[in-house]
């Protein structure tokens, strides 16, 4: 009888929260996936039969902090659609790849347009067809919810659940491993 395969991790113990803050540390670039991620993964479909998203407003005003400290943004997904191009534009998110294939390819590009290795890059992704990036940055994450395979080849894990705040999650994490959230908070704050 066969067994079923085992997920093996392929970097450090997912949470491991030392190993994963200094990774963090280094990022210069953080890529996002959309379904599952910044959306809860669900698909709804208009009386037209457009495809309608809800994202999380917490997760956007994450995205637009890690900008202000100079981290760059990108989404690659599988999916075209319009709402996300007009979310992104809304986050101020710099680079956007849709209805992609082969999202090794988009995120070779990425690097390249904006002269980076893998190393200072990172991922958030929930399924299979985000493993190619995932295996190739330096700080793979995940949400809750991620499939068993995603989660056993990412650095860090968030608490909450794709498009329930997991990605805000995130992006406090990152501040945090590079010192700036305080103050950001504390800017907040006067």
């Amino acid at each position: 009888m066969n067994q079923p395969s085992i997920a093996q991790p392929t970097h450090s113990t997912p949470n491991d929260t030392t190993a994963a803050a200094a990774r963090a540390a280094r990022l210069r670039v953080m890529v996002f996936d959309v379904d599952g991620v910044l959306t809860d993964g669900g698909l709804r479909y208009g009386p037209a039969g457009e495809v309608i998203k809800t994202f999380d407003s917490l997760d956007g005003h994450g995205l637009k902090l890690l900008a202000e400290v100079g981290i760059v943004t990108a989404i690659i997904t599988g999916r075209q659609s319009e709402i996300v191009a007009r979310r992104a534009a809304d986050l101020r998110v710099a680079h956007v790849y849709q209805g992609v294939q082969d999202k090794r390819a988009a995120f070779e590009d990425l690097c390249a347009k904006v002269s980076v290795t893998a190393e200072v890059c990172g991922h958030i992704g929930d399924d299979w067809p985000d493993l190619p990036i995932l295996s190739r940055v330096g700080f793979a994450a995940c949400p809750a919810n991620a499939h068993i395979e995603v989660k056993a080849r990412s650095h860090w894990i968030a608490a909450t659940r794709g498009g329930e705040g997991a990605v805000r999650e995130l992006c406090d994490f990152i501040l945090r491993a590079q010192g700036r959230y305080d103050a950001l908070l504390a800017e907040a704050l006067a």
